[in-house]
């Protein structure tokens, strides 16, 4: 058997139980997907995966723009369910 060692590692509650559904699915423990990663990392010499700021492209900055001219457009219309956005569809 493999030296084996513990730590901890402090994460959220809520990401800690989705993570467990989601390996458990996968036929694997948290702990086993750690491994996974850890070894990946060793693997590869680093992260397994890029990390970097997500930066939008043109198309999405204009469509974040126009979100927010809309929703800052006292002219437009405001829905406060589905249901009366749909019916106003219909008609």
């Amino acid at each position: 058997m493999a030296n084996t060692t513990t730590f901890s590692v402090r994460i959220d509650s809520d990401i800690k139980e989705d993570c467990e559904e989601l390996f458990g699915q996968l036929g694997m423990t948290l702990t086993t997907a750690i491994n996974i990663f850890l070894r990946q990392c060793l693997y590869v010499g680093g992260l397994p995966f890029e990390v970097k700021l997500p930066k939008p492209d043109k198309e999405a900055i204009a469509a974040m723009l126009e979100a927010e001219r809309i929703a800052n457009d006292p002219s437009v219309k405001k829905y406060t369910d589905l249901d009366e956005l749909f019916a106003d569809l219909r008609t």
